[in-house]
């Protein structure tokens, strides 16, 4: 059957198993409207309107985050590209397969400057640095090529994004053959030499400890059962948060930004690092004080011995090498530990800690835990309330914690949650948001709206960009461009078709959740750092 090149395209999207696309149509991206809307490819893809391509870009990174699986926008070229190119770079920071499709200038003009609409002289050079793969594709037949290494990116190597554009004329030329994907291949598997030398080290480690990362989110039955039986304690950073539970008892959450678990680091002898960069954004330390040796079990072949090189590097799947290992391992031994004791001290040192905003932070936070139920997916913004978080809110299972550390952009959180409660449509999804984040993405709340989204949306507000404020004082600086007005939010949910409060108790708080997390719109919880309820 005859279509155009854009709705092939959708075809086989949907062949790839992707069943929804986050986007802003234009009049370059029609052809792959044309895919959305109707004839044989009615329903099998459909399209979510985002507000501006940039929330576009978090919805799929959001899908991602929440599945593990493809989160796919489609934008228009030039503009299209910039603003959701910030999506792309947080995706990258995390590992994260996310696709954008964009379209393109007639490919005749690409290059030339002779200033057609939305042009950019050559636009794959704008989004090479932040994906995994940028490419044009020139001629229709270039398209079962380039998904096919998109998507043996995302199965089968460190899953970043890719990027592939299709020029206007290209999309409208006429194809005739019915395009299939290809067979994935699997991810690569430990090496059994190197396993049981892993094994081995760890066996006879007498303080060990594990870092795990977003990469071992497959793994969590595998790594609890290592740390258990060597009696490791774990970290995480917070993309790896609830892969060990938080309340394990031998759990530290993501907490390597607090100086003092940043003081035990240089006890442990061996290091078991699965599936993490090691990054300098969870710990704002440019090197940790890592000396003993380093087992590293990365997907990734340059992580293993770049910033913290490794005794021994196992590129491979976290799951598989993580498995392996335990079974190398053999029985657990009886220790000799004091480890539960030295748990115990650094969680008492944290919480005697706190600043006040963090305090306060940590009252919410036990508040809002007991009122969520279990499997609650919390979509965090770059805020003082999500950084606390990250260390002090229990969280039980993977990819229930979204906070972006690495790329850090402000006005993830709702489109996140868009995203992830789009893809997880049965669980409870709450976004967390500074007041100055939310606005980055305001509008996106009609997107929820639209899409009936029941998720409660709580704004911790305190006084504007409150991190940069605490930063300029800190340093003698003067405030500038950190302070401010907020909208009326009560006012500003009525105009956007859903409800809003402000809770002026805990028990207030605690009925106005429970309602929101009922409902089928979204709901603005305005939570006000300086409330009584809260000192």
């Amino acid at each position: 059957m005859a279509m155009t090149c854009g709705e092939a395209t959708i075809r086989l999207l949907a062949k790839y198993g992707i069943t929804k696309v986050f986007g802003i149509p234009g009049v370059h991206t029609l052809d792959m409207c044309r895919g959305l809307s109707g004839g044989e490819n009615s329903g099998k893809v459909t399209h979510v309107q985002a507000r501006n391509e940039q929330g576009a870009g978090f919805m799929a990174e959001g899908w991602a985050r929440a599945t593990g699986n493809v989160g796919v926008a489609l934008v228009i070229s030039g503009p299209g590209v910039t603003n959701a190119s910030t999506a792309l770079g947080q995706s990258y920071a995390d590992s994260l397969p996310m696709l954008l499709i964009s379209a393109e200038p007639d490919s005749h003009t690409i290059g030339k400057g002779w200033g057609v609409l939305h042009e950019v002289t050559e636009q794959k050079k704008i989004t090479e640095p932040i994906t995994a793969l940028s490419a044009t594709a020139y001629r229709p037949s270039d398209i079962p090529e380039l998904f096919a290494q998109a998507f043996t990116i995302f199965s089968s190597q460190r899953p970043r994004p890719v990027h592939i554009s299709l020029p206007l004329d290209v999309q409208a030329q006429i194809v005739e053959e019915d395009w299939q994907p290809v067979a994935l291949p699997q991810r690569p598997a430990a090496n059994s030499s190197e396993v049981n030398k892993a094994a081995d080290l760890l066996r006879k480690a007498q303080n060990p400890l594990i870092l795990i990362g977003g990469g071992a989110a497959e793994a969590s039955s595998e790594i609890i059962q290592i740390a258990e039986n060597i009696s490791a304690i774990v970290l995480s950073s917070t993309a790896g948060k609830g892969i060990v539970p938080d309340d394990h008892p031998l759990s530290l959450s993501a907490s390597t930004v607090r100086p003092e678990v940043q003081e035990l680091l240089p006890e442990a002898d061996v290091v078991l690092a699965i599936g993490t960069e090691i990054s300098e954004t969870d710990s704002f330390v440019e090197k940790l004080d890592i000396t003993g040796d380093i087992i590293r079990i990365d997907i990734d072949s340059k992580k293993i011995s770049d910033f913290y090189p490794a005794k021994i590097g196992l590129v491979a799947d976290a799951k598989s090498a993580s498995s392996l290992i335990l079974e190398a391992l053999g029985p657990a031994k009886v220790r000799q530990s004091n480890v539960n004791a030295r748990l115990k001290e650094i969680r008492d040192k944290i919480f005697s800690n706190l600043t006040p905003s963090e305090s306060r932070h940590t009252k919410f936070l036990k508040v809002l835990r007991k009122a969520a139920p279990k499997n609650t997916i919390f979509s965090g913004d770059a805020c003082q309330l999500v950084y606390t978080g990250s260390f002090a809110f229990p969280v039980a299972k993977p990819r229930k914690w979204f906070y972006p550390a690495g790329f850090c952009a402000l006005g993830n959180a709702l489109p996140n949650a868009i995203g992830a409660k789009l893809a997880q449509p049965d669980l409870p999804v709450v976004v967390l948001a500074g007041d100055g984040g939310f606005m980055f993405t305001m509008p996106e709340l009609l997107t929820a709206v639209e899409s009936d989204l029941g998720i409660p949306i709580i704004i911790w507000e305190n006084g504007g960009l409150k991190q940069i404020q605490d930063d300029m004082d800190s340093r003698d600086i003067i405030r500038v461009g950190v302070e401010g007005i907020n909208p009326d939010f009560e006012l500003l949910a009525k105009a956007c078709h859903c409800k809003a409060f402000r809770p002026k108790s805990e028990e207030d708080f605690l009925k106005q959740f429970k309602e929101s997390i009922g409902s089928d719109k979204p709901t603005l919880i305005i939570v006000d750092e300086e409330e009584e309820w809260l000192q």
